[in-house]
């Protein structure tokens, strides 16, 4: 019931419609920066008590790329904000015809624990700028964090508008069965399908952020070294608990050693050689999920690592070599610091093997070969790709970023979440004039309207910004012919002869409008039909 109010109270704060000036959206996104700077410490606090994540940490991966999406959605959000022309047709040449983003109404934010903060409140920066109520619910995994947003987000950010509710299954069950206008959800496809199974009763749009066996193919000619360390950095990161990590490496055998000795010396480097007390390597969320991890390494041989502490949820670096398709390690997605290796016989064989599973959310390439990067992008699907590289494409904001298939739907990121957040309502305002264009949509249809119909329709002449105030000068004049034309049917002949002419003589910026004038004048009177002829006096019929 607690639930249901929260929901009531953000829609009919919603509906006063104060979250919809631009001033408003601004205001609260600056507060929302002003939290994550003020309140460094505690949130700090929260995610070394959740998953063992140092300050500095926190930092790069949680806060520092929400402060940027800040700064750019309060940069670029008048742009965002307003109406975008479209290109028109013959019959809307001289209407206003445009897209209105506007906000969709009341979101609910359902966050994951990997990534607390980064995965919860980029999707609240989104709904904010777009214009939207959301009710925030963070996970129940990270309860520290959990209990921090609850506690100091509302103090920030108007807590009716934008509420944050807590709880565990029941509770985001009870958020489910109340009807929203759009759902973000971040986390594991069983629980997506769930979500979408709820927000179809309601017919309500849903974003899914899931995950998947992200695959990471390593060519043979490139640099190992370069390419191992970044992957060691981009699989145990988190401790592996990134939705975009590379899930397992695909490689030809006779570069599978100098892999597993590059890997080797990059964890070495990154966490020293006991990684358990190193401050830059995480843990495991729980209990369940270390028991989870460790039964994967059962039928596998491992190469590196393999240490492991129930007791604090620890669990080494590890790299599992000469894995098998039907080793438990690749039946789901890992989402912990174990690294299987497959070897294949080359790049072919790699794609197959990638699009034999699920569609996943990130794909990574490592070669120096431009043509083997883009046979690879071109002969498969996934929601992201990288080559020579790992993570990083999450940070551009230019990027969508989201996936495909199994791994999820929908996209977000900079522009990607506001318009994601937003309905696009296209808009046309037409005049209450030039009626006798219109003649030939109105009953009685005739072949002759049919014809003229099929033109205006059909022909969409790609004119620059001086053919289109050519045309509109045109009209202008045809219009006025016009008035002295008894036949409504000769003066849409007219218009269209007009428009004709133009086409022919393709008025563009390329195309001086003083060259124009004489080529008009004369393909005019061939497009002229034969019973009209034009004379110094004005458009007569014979």
């Amino acid at each position: 019931m607690k639930k249901q109010k929260a929901v009531e109270r953000a829609r009919k704060a919603f509906l006063t419609g104060r979250s919809k000036p631009l001033e408003h959206r601004i205001r609260q996104l600056k507060n929302l920066q002003r939290f994550l700077l003020e309140r460094e410490k505690e949130i700090a606090e929260a995610i070394k008590k959740d998953l063992n994540k140092s300050e500095a940490g926190t930092q790069l991966y949680e806060t520092l790329g929400l402060e940027g999406e800040i700064v750019l959605a309060v940069k670029k959000l008048a742009e965002w904000a307003a109406p975008r022309p479209v290109e028109k047709n013959l019959l809307t040449i001289s209407d206003t015809v445009y897209i209105q983003p506007e906000p969709l109404g009341v979101v609910l934010i359902i966050g994951a624990w990997n990534y607390p903060w980064a995965v919860t409140i980029q999707p609240l920066i989104g709904a904010i700028a777009a214009g939207n109520a959301a009710v925030v619910k963070p996970s129940e995994v990270c309860v520290h964090t959990a209990k921090v947003m609850e506690d100091l987000l509302p103090a920030y950010i108007d807590k009716e508008l934008y509420p944050v509710v807590t709880g565990g299954v029941s509770e985001t069950q009870e958020l489910l069965r109340q009807r929203f206008d759009h759902v973000f959800y971040t986390g594991n496809s069983m629980v997506g399908k769930l979500v979408m199974e709820a927000a179809a009763k309601h017919l309500t749009p849903i974003t899914l952020e899931l995950g998947g066996k992200s695959p990471c193919y390593i060519d043979k000619n490139c640099d190992i070294p370069i390419a191992c360390r970044r992957v060691t950095w981009g699989k145990y990161s988190n401790c592996g608990q990134t939705c975009i990590a590379p899930d397992y490496i695909l490689c030809e055998p006779s570069i599978q050693g100098r892999v597993l000795e590059e890997i080797k010396k990059s964890i070495k480097a990154f966490y020293t050689e006991d990684p358990k007390t190193c401050p830059d390597y995480g843990r495991i969320i729980n209990q369940r999920h270390f028991k989870r991890i460790m039964a994967m390494t059962e039928d596998s041989t491992i190469a590196i690592g393999g240490d492991s502490d129930e007791s604090t949820c620890y669990i080494a670096p590890t790299v599992l070599k000469d894995v098998q398709v039907n080793s438990k390690v690749m039946q789901e997605e890992i989402f912990g610091p174990l690294l299987p290796i497959l070897t294949v016989s080359g790049v072919d064989e790699a794609i197959d093997f990638i699009n034999k599973g699920e569609k996943p959310l990130a794909l990574y390439i490592f070669s120096p070969d431009d043509k083997v990067i883009k046979k690879v992008i071109a002969e498969t699907s996934s929601g992201g790709v990288l080559a020579n590289d790992c993570l990083v494409h999450y940070s551009v904001s230019a990027l969508p970023f989201g996936g495909v298939g199994n791994s999820g739907m929908g996209s977000y990121h900079g522009k990607f979440s506001f318009d994601n957040l937003s309905h696009l309502r296209g808009c046309l305002i037409k005049q209450l004039k030039m009626e006798g264009v219109n003649d030939m949509r109105y009953p009685p249809h005739t072949a002759k309207k049919l014809f003229w119909a099929r033109f205006f329709i059909l022909k969409n002449p790609d004119l620059g910004w001086l053919g289109r105030m050519t045309l509109l000068a045109i009209f202008a004049v045809v219009a006025a012919v016009v008035l002295q034309v008894r036949r409504r049917e000769e003066s849409v002949a007219i218009v269209v002869c007009s428009i004709m002419c133009l086409k022919q003589n393709q008025i563009t910026n390329q195309v001086p409008f003083e060259n124009s004038t004489f080529h008009f004048t004369t393909e005019f009177l061939k497009y002229l039909p034969a019973e009209l002829v034009f004379n110094s006096s004005g458009c007569n019929k014979v």
